[in-house]
């Protein structure tokens, strides 16, 4: 028997599950997920789960589908095979981005986490524009965002890198790591007490799955090496994972992102870029788009590649929510041309 409270179940989540409790369902927490087949942790211990046909009908392409770290109402099968979720319970914060390739549509990558171990290496990979694109989807996900520089056994000038670091994020905690030595581990216990979701998101080879190993005091987590021509990362872990660590803390651990499509709502991209909406506010016209204005705080106040990424990550989510609102007038449109078709052959009763 497990007590739910230590993977994180508290009373929001039992006040949300009232309803479904008292049909027979019993709550349990994603604890993998692979395609749609999930292992979820209950309270009489883990069982394997597929969605509802209606679940599936009721979230298709909306993101509804669980994710590792939901916490769901599952319906027992009687022939005890997997079990169904037929709900997702309210999340409480989700760190999602666009699916990959053409289609407009919602990934959640981890949900119901408290805090987001963003891990950027300190090698040759070392990027702080993909920085300020993680931290936008951060700081929309509703949890805390952490900059962790992992590697700095790789990285002979840290200094450097990390004013770097801080200029990308700023008000953000930072703290360079190395999973190899251990050095700056001691500083992230702060993050993990008991019942506590902790998730670690970054692209492929920043050393995420070692550090997981590290923290975990044993190598549960496969690794590579990174590509020696370029420095480039290899995925190591393939599917996401939570996991619980000797202090009662629970991570989540995600294969390596190649690209990061943005979906938000554009309250990340403020976030992300306090200080662009800061001096602004000291710009010599109120309409000022910082190009070539005479008097611009922002241009003159701000480095030319931060405000780049600044704009291009704009544009990026005003394309976005056009795309969604095209999508949307799409889908009413096919929901009203099915229930005209659907009255064409209806006949009242008389």
């Amino acid at each position: 028997m497990w007590d739910l409270k230590d993977v994180g179940w508290d009373r929001p989540f039992a006040e949300a599950f009232l309803e479904h409790g008292g049909r027979g369902c019993v709550a349990g927490r994603v604890a993998s997920a692979e395609r749609e087949v999930y292992v979820v942790w209950t309270a009489a211990g883990e069982v394997r789960a597929e969605p509802a046909g209606r679940l599936r009908h009721r979230t298709a392409g909306s993101g509804g589908l669980p994710a590792v770290g939901d916490w769901v109402a599952l319906r027992a099968a009687p022939s005890g095979d997997a079990a169904t979720v037929v709900d997702v319970l309210p999340r409480r914060s989700a760190f999602s981005r666009k699916r990959a390739g053409d289609e407009t549509r919602e990934q959640v990558v981890a949900a119901n986490v408290d805090t987001l171990f963003l891990v950027s290496g300190l090698d040759r990979d070392f990027n702080p524009r993909r920085i300020e694109r993680s931290l936008v989807l951060a700081w929309e996900s509703g949890a805390a965002p952490v900059l962790v520089l992992s590697k700095a056994d790789l990285c002979a000038d840290h200094e450097a890198r990390l004013d770097e670091a801080r200029l990308a994020a700023p008000r953000v905690p930072v703290h360079v790591v190395s999973a190899f030595t251990g050095a700056g581990l001691d500083a992230l216990a702060c993050y993990f007490g008991r019942g506590r979701t902790v998730a670690l998101l970054g692209s492929s080879g920043v050393g995420k799955s070692t550090l997981i190993n590290r923290l975990l005091g044993r190598a549960v987590q496969a690794t590579r090496e990174v590509r020696p021509r370029d420095g480039r990362g290899q995925h190591a872990t393939t599917r996401r994972e939570l996991v619980r660590l000797p202090g009662g803390a629970l991570l989540v651990d995600t294969p390596g992102w190649r690209e990061l499509q943005l979906w938000a709502e554009g309250t990340g991209l403020d976030r992300a870029f306090e200080d662009v909406a800061e001096l602004a506010a000291r710009c010599r016209f109120r309409d000022c788009a910082h190009r070539e204005e005479p008097g611009c705080a922002v241009r003159a106040a701000m480095g030319e590649e931060r405000l780049r990424s600044f704009r291009k990550l704009q544009a990026e989510l005003r394309s976005l929510a056009a795309r969604q609102d095209g999508r949307a007038r799409s889908a009413e449109k096919a929901r009203l041309r099915s229930i005209h078709k659907r009255s064409r052959h209806f006949r009242p009763r008389g």
